[in-house]
């Protein structure tokens, strides 16, 4: 099955490989959510059932909580958990500081609470991920339907006294109608091209009323594990400034690839 994989979708196999090397038995572990995130689900799973590995999952999504319990993972929510040892979850950018922009998938909200009620945050990758500067891709932020599109014109407003290249703005749809997420709320993403102070733009976007959370993560992630197609893999900290490399041997699993549609 791995060798019909594409070069990224291998390179994202490898990065979640490795990252479940990191769960110890006993931990509370944050779940998160994507097509990456789902593979680390999926190997968390085989540890469970193979391995007798015990963990609590903690997800991000009502996707990832499916996916968990399919797959063998006892799913907790976060307030029966408290606080997590461990989140794994993807990334749609990050940079050398290792500021994410996440919320691709519309589970923002959820993987940021998650991540910040945990002491660790491991972030896996393929290499195509990592960028000199966020805002490549759009920067989504999540906002209550209620006047929302107010809300959209003052965050417009507020993107000119931003250090950003581009300042357009679009409502996220699923098909004719607006993408909800599992808080029932909209998501509109910023059409920023380059984000120069991702720092001050986190802050200033959660002034902005109506508005409930935004995709950067800032000062959250511990771990970066970056995948690359021939199996290599990458481990960086910033906390040691150090970074460790591994190949892992891809081998087919029909447990593991079995209705993975990501």
């Amino acid at each position: 099955m791995t060798g019909e994989l594409s070069p990224i979708d291998k390179a994202k196999f490898v990065a979640a490989k490795k990252s479940v090397e990191f769960v110890e038995d006993g931990m509370r572990v944050g779940l998160g959510t994507g097509s990456t995130a789902a593979w680390m689900v999926r190997c968390l799973g085989e540890l469970v059932r193979e391995d007798g590995l015990k963990i609590r999952g903690v997800p991000t999504s009502t996707r990832t909580a499916a996916l968990a319990r399919e797959v063998g993972i006892e799913v907790i929510s976060l307030d029966e958990a408290r606080w997590l040892d461990l989140t794994i979850d993807g990334a749609d950018e990050f940079d050398g500081e290792f500021n994410l922009i996440k919320g691709g998938g519309g589970a923002l909200l959820q993987e940021k609470i998650v991540a910040t009620a945990s002491d660790r945050m491991i972030v896996i990758s393929d290499v195509s991920k990592e960028v000199e500067n966020l805002g490549a891709f759009p920067l989504p932020v999540e906002v209550i339907p209620f006047g929302w599109q107010t809300s959209k014109a003052l965050v417009e407003e507020m993107l000119d006294s931003m250090d950003v290249l581009g300042q357009s703005s679009t409502l996220r749809m699923n098909g004719d109608s607006p993408f909800f997420t599992d808080e029932g709320n909209h998501i509109i993403d910023l059409h920023l091209t380059r984000i120069g102070n991702p720092r001050q733009l986190a802050m200033v976007l959660n002034q902005i009323p109506g508005v409930v959370e935004n995709g950067l993560f800032i000062d959250i992630c511990d771990t970066v594990i970056v995948g690359f197609g021939d199996g290599r893999v990458q481990v960086r900290d910033i906390n040691d400034d150090s970074v460790e490399e591994d190949k892992l041997e891809f081998v087919d699993s029909d447990n593991l690839f079995t209705d993975l549609s990501e």
